[in-house]
């Protein structure tokens, strides 16, 4: 494992600097980026509030995530029983395989990781984040490449949100326990935010009874991740922000020895300039580490040792919003990222547990891209355009493997690849009345295969695929249209109908019994409808999503067998509702109902999940102003959620889960 040492300058910071003007006037130092522009209101940007990131019963934030209309990973596992491979993020069944298709940042930096491309959900605890931005569709902003399905844009939470001191402690009902706390002293004019959080338990059954055999376990998992925020002004207009994040996840999956674990150290620097010629400068590293065991479901010996995947990502961004009046908000700039990484591993004999190959596989994938973007305000109407170019490259790829004597069988070298690629988005929203707004917008984007499907094999037992590094860029281009209501005080209802297609898609693609490809299908073409509605009525408190979506695979070729066939792991119908209820300050009495349909397990559509519909609470009761009782119930009902599903061998997801533990906070 590589670790990346944060350096003490950055640590030592002058967070209490001084930087009073002449005048002695007070400096307002946020923590964030620049302000949101006019574009948000023709993407139809959601917000998701602290106090709904709070109300999760899970505690994850994929279950905050999912309140999100058409989110979507790749498995309904989440990340104490997930292999993490396969935390891939999409928006709109712009599906194929496990890579995100969404594009996340956390104050900017983007989250996937730079070899496989899942997000390290067990590395970002939800009870650090101020707010939560998604935007579904293309983007052609910072980081753009990459956001064929949305963006999700994660802001930490400042000193003026937290108390001095936040701790918590929980158990639930199988003995597992979630332990969370954060420091946010105020220093000077700027302030620091220390976190740490560890989550452990025996884990609950994935197999299902009639299935278990002496080798079945249980989805054991440990795994801790801390952090540390500084941030201070430079000036009255400039502030320093600088981040460090460590986390190590330690999970159990199916089979006693199955074991998987990720480690990363993240830090970055930034800089916010707001002034007359406002600045967001930005640069971060990222070191990561994945680790895996794979056991026989017929012989349970080891099978596949993927020892290490050691990958770095290093890149930065400059942009620059110049004064130019008139209406205007116009932002240019550019960014760069690099994502390195080689996976090591060795095959085993399921029978003699003797090592037949030694393997090698890897390489290095960039991208600089280059972007403008205005929004106009006209009185109602506003409109908004934007173009990228990224010079994208693959390099350095390879994939070597050696006998059980070292000796050399496969020395794959494949060639260097690079290209530019153009992508655009643009749209108009128009006040039409009081509480009425009429929104629409197109838009194109571009991903790069991650270094996983170009030069990775992998097998679920008993399927194996192949990597392809010949694969291509995805290309998305889609159509919005959608209207934003707000009938009375406190109520908003969003409704939003979409038509995307995904040329050159990524997918898993069979081509022989237990045998699949990743391979680039002509497209991934979906079509449907967006619900979100919110409403506050005094102490309570409504929020709804609703997802349609129909989503196929258009295919010719090699591939036609899967031509008008659903994406793997696409659901046509999602929704979700919670009710809170705040009777008094700090109380929290809240209920969430989430469906999720019937999808299927492979692109053939043979296997089928079945839907499920799972019921959450959350209550909060302050027992004192620094002490509050938490109880939290996952699937209360115990609904079987069918997580995977190949030729009938079943892994299920969460089941009932009650926890309970006590909440302390010290003002400053």
């Amino acid at each position: 494992m590589r670790y990346v040492l944060i350096p003490a300058a950055l640590l030592a910071l002058p967070v209490s600097a001084h930087a009073e003007t002449a005048d002695d006037q007070t400096i307002v130092v946020t923590g964030q980026g620049l302000d949101r522009t006019a574009e948000d209101g023709i993407y139809g940007v959601q917000a998701i509030a602290r106090d709904r990131i709070a109300g999760a019963a899970s505690g994850r934030l994929e279950d905050v995530l999912a309140s999100a209309a058409g989110f979507q990973q790749f498995r309904r596992s989440d990340s104490r029983s997930a292999n993490p491979s396969a935390q891939g993020v999409t928006f709109r069944g712009l599906g194929g395989n496990a890579s995100s298709r969404t594009l996340i940042l956390l104050d900017g930096v983007p989250q996937a990781d730079p070899f496989f491309g899942y997000i390290p959900f067990s590395g970002i605890a939800p009870e650090r984040l101020s707010r939560v931005l998604v935007t579904r569709g293309g983007g052609s902003g910072a980081f753009g490449a990459g956001a064929v399905a949305g963006t999700i844009e994660m802001v930490s939470a400042g000193a003026d949100e937290l108390d001095l001191l936040n701790a918590s402690v929980l158990v639930n009902d199988r003995g597992e326990s979630e332990l969370s706390a954060t420091l946010a002293p105020e220093l000077g004019q700027g302030f620091a935010v220390l976190s740490g959080r560890w989550d452990r338990g025996q884990g609950f059954w994935t197999t299902p009874v009639a299935q278990r055999v002496a080798a079945s376990t249980r989805a054991r998992y440990d795994s801790w991740s801390a952090g540390l925020r500084a941030v201070a002004p430079l000036t009255d207009m400039v502030e320093l922000q600088v981040r460090g994040l460590a986390y190590d996840d330690q999970r159990t999956l199916r089979f006693a020895g199955a074991d998987t674990a990720t480690r990363g150290q993240d830090a970055s620097v930034r800089l916010v300039g707001r002034g007359a010629w406002q600045f967001d400068a930005l640069a971060y590293v990222q070191a990561r580490d994945f680790s895996n065991i794979v056991i026989s479901s017929t012989s349970f010996r080891k099978t596949l040792h993927q020892r290490r995947t050691p990958a770095t990502g290093i890149g930065g961004k400059l942009e620059l919003r110049p004064p130019v009046g008139g209406g205007h908000e116009v932002r240019l700039g550019a960014d760069w990222r690099s994502m390195t990484g080689r996976t090591q591993e060795e095959a085993y004999s399921g029978v003699t547990g003797l090592v037949t190959a030694r393997r090698r596989a890897g390489g290095r994938n960039t991208d600089l891209g280059l972007y403008l973007e205005d929004s106009w305000t006209l009185d109602a109407l506003t409109l908004t355009g934007g173009v990228r170019a990224d010079r994208w490259t693959i390099r350095d790829g390879s994939f070597t493997e050696a006998n059980a004597a070292g000796t050399t069988t496969i020395n794959n070298i494949f060639a260097d690849r690079a290209g530019w690629d153009v992508s655009w988005r643009g749209g108009a929203r128009v006040q039409a009345a009081a509480g009425v707004a009429l929104r629409a917008a197109a838009y194109t984007s571009l991903r790069q295969p991650t270094l996983n499907e170009l030069y990775r094999p992998f097998a679920v037992f008993p399927v194996t695929t192949r990597a392809n590094a010949a694969l291509r860029n995805e290309e998305l281009l889609g159509f919005e249209a959608g209207v934003d209501l707000a009938p009375a005080d406190g109520v908003t209802l969003n409704l939003t109908a979409f038509d995307n297609k995904v040329k050159n898609a990524i997918a898993n693609v069979t081509i022989g019994t237990n045998l699949r490809e990743r391979r680039n299908v002509d497209a991934v073409h979906s079509r449907g409808v967006e619900l979100a509605a919110s409403a506050r009525l005094g102490t309570v408190r409504f929020d709804g999503a609703l997802a349609l979506t129909d989503a196929e695979v258009q295919a010719s070729g090699a591939s036609l067998a899967l031509d008008g066939k659903r994406p793997a792991q696409v659901a046509k119908l999602a929704a979700s509702a919670t009710v809170a209820w705040m009777p008094r300050d700090g109380w929290l009495l809240s209920a969430t109902l989430r469906h999720v349909g019937a999808q299927y397990e492979d692109d053939l559509e043979t296997d089928l999940q079945p839907s499920a519909t799972t019921l959450d609470a959350v209550i909060r009761v302050p027992l004192s102003p620094r002490f509050t009782v938490v109880l939290r119930g996952e699937n209360l009902t115990d609904e079987t959620i069918v997580t995977r599903n190949q030729g009938g061998s079943i892994d299920l997801g969460t089941p009932r889960t009650v926890w309970a533990g006590l909440s302390v906070s010290i003002g400053r």
